[in-house]
């Protein structure tokens, strides 16, 4: 018997919740799949039972008024039997009546490939039930035959590598090249030591230093005096243009190789002026092509801090 559906969730659909289902077959790619997007900044829950989908969403659509909470949920739906087929597609008929934006990827992979996969884990299929392999692969299929019709996404992982799964996974939710990568540029002084996590490190300090001005000195790169004092100096917009398609160029390759998260540290002598106020400009070049960048100031933190 399909589970009776309570009437408990009223989200709407301007409150922008969104619910992912990743299904598939057993052994096709579904836990990998999981950790790409959880990479991504859903909110991952694995093995929910179809039944407790409902309560999950209700609470998260009703905490963080803030606007702070979860508004992505991604839930790993293992379907093994007729019974969690039924509680699911009556969850998805409710959720759609809320009007909750929900989609499913589905993750397939050959049956070959499925024993392949299975014999070299050693440990049995789901619904194998002590019989053969086979038999629990053929029967899983069957169960998720309509399930697969109805979803957003199917990705046949037969021939993929992890690599190559979670680059189609990428642009199947987001999109494919740059757009994919999300970029965060930091501030550093070289007199406190240089980065040990950046992808990319720059210095700045070629250029005057602003802590020789006296109006200056207590100021910072995020203050606009210093901004355009920096990036009026001879060879700043030089540096930053050709910095710019640099970086533009070695994301566009971490995009094809499931690199998706690139650090940047431009450093100055101390990391107040120069780097803070370049930092910001890099920024704003890289944005205006689309890509998503967050900026910190790692010394100026540290001064706030103390």
């Amino acid at each position: 018997m399909p589970m009776p559906v309570r009437n408990v969730l009223r989200p709407h659909p301007d409150d922008g919740f969104e619910v992912l289902l990743i299904t598939g077959m057993s052994g096709a790619g579904r836990s990998h799949a999981a950790d790409s997007v959880e990479d991504m900044g859903w909110y991952v829950v694995d093995n929910l039972p179809p039944k407790l989908l409902i309560p999950l969403v209700d609470m998260m659509t009703n905490a963080g008024g803030d606007g702070k909470g979860v508004h992505r949920l991604a839930a790993v739906i293992d379907v093994r039997s007729r019974e969690y087929f039924d509680d699911l597609s009556a969850v998805l008929s409710h959720l759609d009546d809320l009007g909750v934006r929900t989609r499913i990827l589905f993750l397939d992979a050959s049956d070959g490939v499925l024993v392949k996969r299975y014999e070299s884990v050693r440990r049995p299929h789901p619904l194998q039930r002590g019989g053969r392999l086979i038999d629990g692969i053929h029967e899983e299929r069957e169960l998720l035959a309509n399930l697969k019709e109805r979803a957003d996404v199917v990705i046949d992982t037969s021939s993929l590598s992890i690599h190559q799964l979670s680059t189609k996974l990428y642009e199947a939710m987001l999109g494919s090249g740059p757009k994919t990568v999300s970029v965060h540029i930091f501030s550093f002084g070289f007199k406190y030591g240089m980065p040990l996590d950046a992808d990319f490190v720059a210095d700045v300090r070629f250029l005057p230093n602003p802590y020789w001005v006296p109006e200056l000195r207590e100021l910072t790169g995020e203050d606009k005096p210093v901004a355009d004092y920096v990036l009026s100096s001879e060879g700043a917009t030089e540096f930053l243009d050709s910095y710019t398609r640099a970086v533009v160029t070695a994301i566009r390759g971490y995009a094809k190789e499931d690199k998706h998260f690139v650090t940047i540290a431009i450093g100055c002598t101390g990391g107040q002026h120069r780097s803070v106020a370049m930092s910001h400009a890099l920024a704003d070049r890289l944005r205006a092509r689309g890509l998503d960048v967050t900026v910190s100031a790692r010394e100026l933190n540290r001064r706030r801090q103390q």
